[in-house]
């Protein structure tokens, strides 16, 4: 087996990484001072989908992370690269606060359907538009299909479980542009000059930040900071993704 090459870059995850919610991760920022002090490229990724790149850098300076906005990527960030390459008019299933990452995008008379974490939005009517929209043949683009997540009184719904309920009632498969998918993470090293194996993901998903980085190439490592593995308290054995 060729060696592997030296290590050049490193994604962090955020939500459940370095923060939840309002606070952060006991240790995260001195963590993160010494992760600077390598000599390695330093990007942050994460499916957030309940706020926009600037809120979410706002939190992050509030919480006393040192992070620039150039070095965030976003699953909202690529959704709506992928909603320009497809020249379409979306019904945007996201929070209020993630709506600024859409501004400039055309939205009446939606021919496509973009589904993010939107409690406020995930209730019969709203679903059952989308679901016709659909059936006329718009396309579902999923920003991601996270089944759950952290809060500060527990584990969440997140959106995958919606769009699942879409695909099922409507035999469209939707297209997937957050973690895990490999364009995802390939996007995120976009510009830095790093390949996938000279790169390691530290996330607190097994599977969509750890598996999804081995896949394309990459290292991972679990921090058991946010999803704590599993809702039932068994384990998932990382080692077999």
């Amino acid at each position: 087996m060729a060696a592997r090459r030296a290590l050049k870059a490193v994604l962090v995850d955020l939500s459940g990484t370095l923060h939840i919610e309002d606070a952060a991760v006991p240790g995260a920022q001195e963590a993160l001072k010494r992760l600077r002090s390598a000599s390695v490229v330093v990007r942050f990724v994460t499916n957030t989908t309940k706020e926009s790149k600037r809120d979410l850098l706002e939190r992050l300076k509030k919480l006393e992370f040192d992070i620039s906005e150039d070095e965030i990527f976003t699953s909202l960030t690529a959704a709506r690269s992928l909603v320009e390459q497809k020249q379409v008019r979306p019904m945007l299933l996201v929070d209020d606060r993630a709506l600024p990452d859409f501004n400039g995008i055309q939205t009446s008379d939606p021919n496509a359907v973009v589904v993010g974490l939107a409690p406020e939005r995930f209730h019969y009517q709203i679903l059952n538009q989308a679901f016709r929209l659909l059936l006329d043949g718009a396309p579902l683009i999923a920003i991601h299909k996270a089944r759950y997540y952290k809060r500060k009184d527990g584990l969440a719904l997140g959106p995958g479980p919606f769009v699942t309920a879409l695909e099922y009632a409507t035999d469209i498969k939707a297209t997937v542009v957050g973690k895990p998918e490999k364009t995802f993470f390939l996007e995120a090293l976009r510009g830095t000059g790093c390949e996938p194996e000279e790169t390691v993901m530290i996330g607190d998903d097994c599977r969509d930040d750890v598996g999804g980085a081995q896949n394309v190439g990459m290292l991972g490592i679990l921090v058991k900071t946010g999803h704590q593995i599993a809702v039932d308290q068994k384990t998932v054995n990382c080692g077999a993704l």
